[in-house]
């Protein structure tokens, strides 16, 4: 199984177009059957504890006593597929509306200017309820159960010391569940109409103000929330955006001794997401597979993190980074490719597809 789980993975990384079990069985001059690959994602066996068991001997070689647990989730848009309770209408921040796709939860464990994805969960749209006189489709587990589901998981496998995510993970709930049930720090994003106590004094009176009155730029200000009984710090961060315009993030975290440098910085880890997603989705096949039953899209979505596994390895060994070594695989490709059109032309081979 793990040989085919590795050819698997390798096609996913040398496609650059659709990948299908039909299609590598050919790569592989049919030695070995499309059958084999179908039922490989078929049977659930390539699933999130197998990838948690790939990553993890990665994992414990960039250990770090300041080592990061990322989380955020993506949507993949799968415009021609059939809905079903995986591939469904999301919310897609980045661009406003939403999307037919898959949209997915990833831990990614991040240390030594190393990203591994350690944990994923799917939002799977499994109930019906009517609304406005339409049937329309949620989650029975919502995204914020399942975050916390991802990080308690992660906290028996691994250390870390900073869990980070945007401002839409960030609540009273999962701040006191990573206070009180991890032995880590968060460092958040914090939506701008969240409401602080400047002292316990005032939490007890009931007197709040906004997070835009109570922080400056550049200070660290020890706050409390109204549905938390421990203290937080906030600090405010200007930044200029590539297009030149400027950008607001508020900050907050349950270690109470950081400086605004070390807060700022730390958060600043949390844009290996981004790349993450980035890789996943352009240099791992994410969206290229036509499989259509639950259990082997999900599978075929995973076995693409595998993939990104590999990537990080090949990314440690040659110090390039995936777009630099997918362009390298691409280039290596077209070569062959060009060869065997001189072979075609010149009538010294004929290539013959046997019938799968």
């Amino acid at each position: 199984m793990e040989i085919l789980v590795d050819l698997y993975t390798d096609f996913l990384l040398s496609s650059t177009s659709q990948v299908s079990a039909t299609m590598l069985s050919k790569v592989l001059d049919n030695n070995i059957s499309h059958d084999k690959f179908t039922r490989l994602l078929s049977s659930g066996i390539v699933s999130s504890r197998y990838l948690w068991q790939t990553a993890k001997p990665l994992c414990k070689e960039i250990a770090s006593d300041f080592a990061c647990l990322i989380l955020d989730d993506s949507v993949e848009p799968k415009p021609y597929s059939e809905c079903n309770s995986l591939i469904s209408y999301h919310f897609d921040h980045t661009v406003g509306k939403s999307v037919k796709g898959v949209n997915f939860l990833t831990a990614l464990f991040y240390s030594k200017e190393v990203s591994v994805p350690v944990g994923v969960e799917f939002i799977i749209k499994d109930e019906s309820y009517i609304k406005e006189g339409k049937t329309k489709y949620k989650s029975s587990v919502s995204k914020n159960e399942l975050y916390r589901g991802l990080i308690a998981t992660a906290s028996e496998q691994l250390r870390f010391r900073y869990i980070l995510n945007d401002s839409w993970f960030c609540n009273a709930e999962n701040m006191e569940f990573i206070h009180r049930e991890t032995q880590s720090y968060f460092v958040m994003a914090m939506k701008d109409n969240r409401r602080v106590a400047l002292s316990l004094e005032d939490k007890k009176a009931g007197k709040y103000i906004s997070i835009k009155e109570a922080v400056i730029e550049g200070c660290v200000l020890s706050v409390y929330v109204e549905q938390l009984d421990f203290p937080i710090l906030i600090t405010k961060q200007v930044f200029k955006n590539g297009d030149g315009s400027t950008g607001t993030l508020y900050l907050c975290s349950n270690d109470l001794s950081l400086t605004y440098e070390q807060i700022t910085t730390i958060y600043k880890k949390r844009w290996k997401v981004e790349e993450y997603h980035k890789s996943t989705k352009s240099n791992c096949s994410f969206p290229k597979s036509p499989t259509s039953s639950i259990v082997a899209q999900k599978s075929h979505f995973i076995a693409c993190l595998l993939a990104f596994i590999k990537m990080e390895r090949l990314k440690i060994k040659h110090n390039k980074n995936h777009f630099a070594l997918k362009t390298l695989i691409a280039i290596s490709g077209t070569k062959a490719s060009m060869k065997t059109i001189e072979k075609l032309k010149s009538g010294k081979t004929k290539i013959v597809y046997k019938a799968a």
